[in-house]
């Protein structure tokens, strides 16, 4: 095989949204279970703009990819969402990313509980209290009350503290809320550019909800 034909090899990562925890990926029936894949070069200016083809499997789910197509500093978007019949099951989902003969696969378990997602109408309704002062304190981003959004549970243990994402087609919002009374009752939100972050690149808290208290920006956490 001549230099020229060599296969370009790259490396691939794949973390989820949020991180898998020490337990193992845990999610119910209907639930958006968020993959987020990169790409990088393995040999300098062998491959660097060449894309890798992203491609992604699970037993008993509904799998979509989003930018099937990434190269270094892009990032593809796999949802995997377990049907009903997955109860009970271990889930294997496969990740994987060809780049002419050259391949690299991870594999992923996702347990799945019998649960239904009870947050959503509480979570739309925190998630609105920061996206009018968004729209008139940070317009560079793009987010209005027109925005469309998709969400799911993120976390459907329920918890002291809540967790649950929301998909537009330019931002992820992941949002938090801790279920006490004033003055602790705080809620956060942490933006993710899709497609070319991996990582939140702003949050916001609202200090307490019942309190009626403006949002302000506060520092990306590096457990989100």
């Amino acid at each position: 095989m001549t230099p020229s034909s060599t296969p370009a090899p790259f490396s691939m990562n794949v973390t989820s949204r949020p991180a898998i925890p020490m337990d193992g990926f845990i999610s119910i029936p209907k639930q958006k279970c968020v993959f987020l894949v990169t790409v990088e070069d393995m040999v300098k200016e062998i491959g660097e703009g060449k894309s890798v083809t992203v491609t992604a499997q699970a037993t008993d789910s509904t799998v979509s990819v989003s930018s099937k197509t990434i190269i270094s500093g892009e990032v593809s978007e796999v949802i995997v969402i377990p049907d009903e019949i997955s109860i009970g099951k271990n889930l294997t989902v496969t990740i994987r990313g060809e780049r002419e003969s050259y391949e690299q696969t991870e594999t992923i378990m996702i347990k799945v509980i019998d649960g239904e997602d009870e947050l959503g109408p509480v979570a739309e309704n925190i998630r609105d209290k920061f996206i009018p002062w968004l729209a008139i304190n940070y317009p560079e981003l793009g987010i209005t009350s027109e925005t469309q959004w998709i969400g799911t549970i993120v976390n459907p243990r329920i918890l002291v503290v809540m967790h649950y994402i929301f998909l537009s087609d330019d931002w992820e919002i992941y949002l938090t809320w801790h279920v006490m009374i004033k003055p602790y009752d705080w809620a956060k939100i942490y933006l993710r550019h899709r497609f070319n972050e991996t990582q939140p690149s702003y949050a916001f808290e609202i200090p307490s909800l019942s309190m009626h208290e403006e949002p302000h920006l506060i520092e990306v956490p590096d457990w989100v």
